[in-house]
């Protein structure tokens, strides 16, 4: 069984994100990077499935600047078997990405498909859901456990009401949860080992798909910061303070 993993190269979570001086978008410039934290638990996995016997190949994908080959060396390091970037510099929609991963499906006659169940920088929450209907595949959100077998899978789903097991059959799409597991640190061992893995670089271009933006940037602004709250000693000194703001009491 071959095995797809999509990643993306997005702002390290633990760093500030601030608007460029324009507030026309976010500025990026020396703003550490990193692998999207859901996109590593899809990664981790992948290599569980083959190290379990059932995935005979993992082949990690992203699509973006040149710079995203760090993220695939990561991806390669965890224990990944060779990575393909599609390079471009725009800015893609979910859309254009579901329509370049399903060209790199056909190419590579791939059998399962895992990616994160949304980024941390959009959270749009969409690429998955639209690969699996330009494919015309079964397909499973916000997974927490997967188990298969033969050709069936059976995905324990993160819902509102709690949790939803369904059966799919291969081939499919998963979007992975936090719970899923626990992604692996990558050895300083395997880290050299992932420099000398195969890499493909493929122009975005290449694939002939309408790549043109359909979703403009009207604006970027930090959020409010939010003021400092006040302490009061009794429950009758706080309606005595909600008394004095208006529509409260």
């Amino acid at each position: 069984m071959k095995v797809l993993v999509m990643v993306k190269r997005v702002t390290d979570p633990n760093v500030t994100i601030r608007p460029n001086t324009d507030s026309s978008d976010v500025d990026l410039n020396n703003v550490k990077m990193a692998m999207n934290p859901f996109c590593e638990i899809a990664t981790e996995e992948a290599v569980r499935l083959k190290e379990a016997g059932i995935a005979s190949e993992i082949i990690v994908m992203t699509i973006g600047e040149k710079q995203s080959q760090e993220q695939l060396r990561t991806a390669l390091a965890m224990g990944a078997d060779r990575g393909i970037l599609i390079e471009t510099d725009a800015t893609l929609e979910p859309l254009n990405i579901a329509k370049l991963a399903a060209k790199v499906v056909e190419q590579e006659q791939i059998d399962l498909v895992l990616l994160g169940k949304q980024s941390s920088d959009k959270d749009n929450n969409q690429t998955g859901q639209m690969l699996a209907a330009i494919k015309d595949w079964g397909q499973a959100t916000f997974a927490s456990k997967l188990d298969i077998k033969d050709d069936k899978v059976t995905v324990t789903r993160e819902v509102d009401t709690g949790l939803q097991v369904i059966g799919l059959n291969l081939p499919a799409v998963i979007t992975c949860d936090l719970r899923l597991n626990t992604p692996r640190f990558a050895s300083l061992p395997n880290i050299m080992k992932a420099k000398r893995k195969p890499l493909e670089i493929k122009p975005a271009a290449d694939f002939a798909i309408d790549l043109t933006s359909r979703i403009k940037m009207l604006h970027a602004e930090s959020p409010q910061v939010r003021e400092a709250g006040e302490m009061v000693g009794s429950v009758k000194e706080l309606i005595e303070k909600l008394k004095t703001v208006e529509g409260v009491l």
